[in-house]
């Protein structure tokens, strides 16, 4: 009994292996997930390589050209201080993901690595669920507002904030999948046979939750870009001139029965962004999930 025992982890990761291994030839073929893909991929190169693709300076001013609406000259047309509004959105948009990718990959960690010792150690279990339930109590607009009051407004108090909204509903969701894990065989057998408890929380535990983590945060993603440019429109986030683009939607509010077009571009850019990484988390969670595929 203790061979199989030892070897049935190995043979869950293989499995799981094999299940992943057509992730994407199932992801090729929804049509929506590569639309999605393929609209989400184009703005984080864009975003990544703004200074090769942006058409003008996003901080030069051109007061000769103030609130000019989209032509072929600026295709985006131009904001109240004449700056290209098209080049301000792909440097904007290096800031807004970043600020997304900031806060979903630590606050992941983050909450990914409090569940899953929740869920291993019934005797730290309470303790981190009231800290988690604390956490849910403060909303990410008010935490912003906190940390913007104790050290001023900036990108840094938008990445606490949203660090912070991200770590308690990943620790529910790490927890929820390791309670699942721990009551296999394979835990209890890795126990009886001595294995230790770094090597089961690692290799066997969370390498059993990775993926549910994954799906999470990938459905997490576009919620975290909206609070981030949500903190951004209120003023909390990146200062003038700095392109960012909650802080660009909120710019042009005052400037919306003359030229709409300030306001309008770079939201509908944050709703591009968002629903694109809605849609490619929802195929992810059909794809990965195998309750959905029954």
């Amino acid at each position: 009994m203790s061979v199989e025992a030892v070897n049935a982890p190995a043979l869950v990761e293989d499995s799981g292996a094999l299940a992943r291994s057509g992730v994407l030839r199932r992801l090729a073929r929804d049509k929506v997930a590569v639309a999605a893909a393929s609209v989400l991929s184009v703005i984080v190169l864009a975003a990544a390589f703004a200074p090769l693709v942006a058409p003008y300076d996003p901080y030069l001013t051109d007061l000769t050209k103030v609130m000019q609406p989209p032509s072929a000259e600026h295709w985006f047309g131009t904001d109240n201080t004449g700056r290209d509004i098209l080049s301000r959105i792909i440097y904007g948009a290096r800031n807004t993901l970043m600020l997304g990718l900031v806060g979903v990959i630590v606050g992941g960690f983050a909450g990914g690595v409090l569940g899953i010792l929740a869920a291993f150690y019934p005797g730290l279990d309470g303790w981190i669920m009231r800290l988690v339930d604390v956490m849910l109590a403060f909303p990410a607009i008010l935490i912003g507002l906190a940390v913007a009051a104790v050290a001023g407004a900036g990108l840094g108090a938008v990445v606490i904030a949203l660090v912070v909204a991200t770590v308690p509903d990943v620790a529910r969701v790490a927890r929820g999948a390791a309670v699942g894990v721990m009551g296999q065989e394979f835990m209890e057998a890795g126990r009886a046979v001595g294995v230790s408890d770094r090597t089961l929380i690692w290799r066997y535990l969370t390498l059993n939750c990775i993926s549910t983590i994954f799906v999470f945060l990938t459905l997490r993603f576009g919620q975290i870009i909206l609070i981030g440019s949500a903190l951004g429109f209120l003023g909390m986030g990146a200062q003038p001139p700095t392109a960012e683009l909650g802080m660009m939607a909120a710019q042009g509010r005052d400037f919306l029965f003359m030229a709409p077009h300030i306001a309008t571009i770079p939201s509908f850019a944050i709703f591009v962004i968002v629903l694109a990484a809605n849609l490619l988390g929802d195929a992810l969670r059909d794809v990965l999930d195998p309750r959905l595929q029954q």
